[in-house]
């Protein structure tokens, strides 16, 4: 987000009916023993792979569930009257309860030209509850179920248009509060979260623009520049979702309607419309692209979210992060590089990774592609991984910082948007680990974890063993009540030169930048050792600044720890050693310059980029 009739109620249920239903996939034929490789979509495999649910993957690395609990710990924490404050005063209900401040504070008197507390009041409450959904398809928590239906209780006595007059984002929060109903409906099993949706739908309809409205562009009479940020171009994914999940084919009807597709039909015609735009909003809004795609079957939708993506990695900063000062940049342009001294907000990080993670996500479901999963591995390790956490005060990381005098510091504005995200991402790490089709399993990322799911008549467990990304040896063990024939496929990422792996000892190369297909009759005891080569490169900032360049080591980009650029050259780079897993060592020659991962560093200034000479 840029720091840029009244219904009648109804009486809902207090009662949850919980369901679940075990994932199958069917049994294969029959076959020896196969090893494929291929760097493109295979045409013969047209059906988009499917996600796993988040309570089949259990993670056991300490970085990525330090994220989920301290993330979960804060939103359990919030009073249901604070969260609820800003829509009941908005719309002159009685709101006890403390004021959590920040961005989340109704303030009717706000100056927008300070973007502090009251800049979008409650505009992160949705996605609080969808990360409170997703937390409890992971944990079962019992508290965490509750607190979900009770605030959608709460929040179903609070709707009304006025919500709406008084709020400069109102197709955000709206798009937010789908996001969390329907996510409440499918992992929270909310008996009431559709009709909630429709009383909201209903409601909120008469206060939106009747199309996707660009940012900047205003649509509301005598209001001043803010009132211009909102983001209705964003709707169409979740609205595409609320009709998937089975909220009802109107959601399907508004997903088409609220398309923004002025914007797509350029994209899908190859003409590169980013520059210039608000960036995560518009990374954002190739998801509902993806959804057209997988919704309505829109070819063209799809063709925008591929070339879109193209665009937007041709400008992207070695860490997989864009957009530096929320500002999408003209590939080609020296935007990039001049950001390195210009500014220290390089990338909306939690948000942005958000938009990253499920626009890789969709594009690899469909495309079958390993490009999207290394794209969105780099992300991940890169920037998310290693934004300090949200704290219980409202502080949130917002930006990494790659300027040649980096360093990692909290947002000066409360509760802002990133913390809405930040939590969402932290339960999304599951999903985005493992994927299947009808004729077995993708593995995505690699990241210590036990999947579990139904194949055939059997029920298998997968065990991923490894210290990546500071490993390069990855170990999968099954155990299966009995034997089954599907295909495992590996990705094997495109820095990773001269990988292979070995089924029970037998060894095989595997080709980069693809996904490596294992097929065979499984049973328990059988393993998968693989082995990605983790060699040290330098990548440029862009073409035209050669000699300004990061060090990379497999999919971790290595930051140096100084305050200064020191004198250095490509070959002393590329000759780094590790001392231990988060430390690296470059000999300078009259010294040691010390490199760390994203993920290790804390308070420690530091550079992304040096110049080489």
């Amino acid at each position: 987000m840029t720091p840029s009739r009244r219904i009648s109620r109804r009486k809902f249920l207090k009662s949850v009916t919980l369901a679940s239903a075990a994932s199958a996939i069917p049994g294969l034929r029959k076959s020896a023993l196969a090893i494929d490789s291929s760097r493109a979509s295979d045409p013969t495999r047209s059906a988009s792979l499917e996600e796993f649910s988040y309570g089949d993957v259990t993670l056991n690395s300490a970085l990525h569930e330090r994220q989920l609990q301290e993330t979960h710990a804060v939103l359990m924490d919030l009073s249901d009257d604070a969260l609820l404050k800003p829509f009941r005063q908005m719309i002159g209900q009685p709101a006890p309860g403390e004021d959590l401040g920040g961005w989340y504070r109704y303030e009717p008197n706000y100056d927008w030209h300070t973007f502090d507390a009251g800049f979008a009041p409650s505009a992160t409450f949705g996605q609080w509850v969808s990360a409170l959904a997703r937390t409890y398809a992971i944990t079962g928590s019992v508290a965490a179920r509750d607190k979900v239906l009770h605030l959608n209780r709460l929040y179903a006595q609070a709707i009304d248009g006025q919500f709406y007059e008084n709020n400069r984002f109102p197709a955000y929060c709206y798009d937010k509060l789908v996001c969390g109903l329907i996510d409440s409906h499918k992992y929270v099993g909310d008996p009431d979260a559709f009709a909630i949706l429709q009383k909201t739908t209903e409601t909120a309809m008469p206060h939106l623009p009747a199309n996707a409205i660009e940012h900047g562009q205003s649509w509301r009479p005598g209001k001043d520049e803010s009132w211009t940020w909102d983001e209705s171009y964003t709707m169409p994914e979740n609205l595409f979702l609320a009709y998937q999940r089975g909220a009802g084919k109107r959601y399907r009807a508004l997903g088409v309607q609220y398309l923004n597709d002025a914007f797509f039909d350029r994209l899908a015609n190859g003409q590169n419309d980013l520059a210039g735009r608000h960036a995560y909003s518009h990374v954002n809004s190739l998801c509902s692209a993806m959804q057209a795609y997988l919704t309505i079957g829109s070819e063209k939708h799809l063709r925008a979210a591929k070339n879109g993506f193209d665009m937007l990695a041709a400008q992207s900063f070695v860490t997989g992060g864009w957009g530096p000062d929320e500002t999408l940049r003209a590939t080609g342009s020296s935007d990039v590089y001049d950001s390195l001294t210009k500014t220290h907000s390089g990338f909306e990080t939690p948000c942005g990774s958000y938009a990253h993670f499920k626009l890789t996500r969709y594009l690899l479901r469909v495309t079958h592609n390993s490009r999207y999963g290394d794209s969105m591995e780099r992300v991940m390790y890169n920037t998310i991984l290693g934004a300090k956490p949200l704290e219980r005060d409202g502080r949130t990381f917002y930006y990494s910082d790659y300027n040649f005098k980096g360093s990692k510091v909290y947002s000066p504005h409360g509760w802002p948007c990133c913390s809405g995200t930040m939590p969402q991402v932290a339960a999304d790490y599951r999903i985005n680990t493992y994927f299947r089709d009808a004729r077995g399993v993708y593995v995505n990322l690699y990241i210590p974890s036990t999947l579990r799911w139904t194949q055939g008549p059997s029920q298998v467990v997968m065990t991923q063993k490894t210290e990546y990304p500071y490993d390069e040896h990855v170990q999968f063990d099954m155990k299966i009540t009995q034997p089954a024939e599907f295909a495992v496929n590996l990705r094997i990422p495109a820095w990773a030169e001269g990988a292979s792996l070995a089924v029970n000892g037998k060894r095989e190369t595997a080709q980069a930048g693809s996904f490596a297909r294992v097929q065979r009759q499984w049973k328990t005891g059988d393993r998968v050792d693989l082995e990605l080569p983790m060699k040290a490169r330098l990548e440029a900032v862009d073409p035209q600044h050669a000699d300004t360049v990061a060090l990379v080591v497999g999919p971790v980009v290595l930051f140096a720890v100084t305050d200064s650029q020191p004198k250095i050259t490509r070959a002393q780079l590329l000759a780094v050693k590790k001392m231990v897993p988060e430390v690296w060592h470059v000999d300078i020659g009259n010294g040691v310059m010390k490199m760390m991962p994203f993920t290790a560093i804390e308070d420690q200034p530091y550079t992304t980029y040096l110049r080489i000479t």
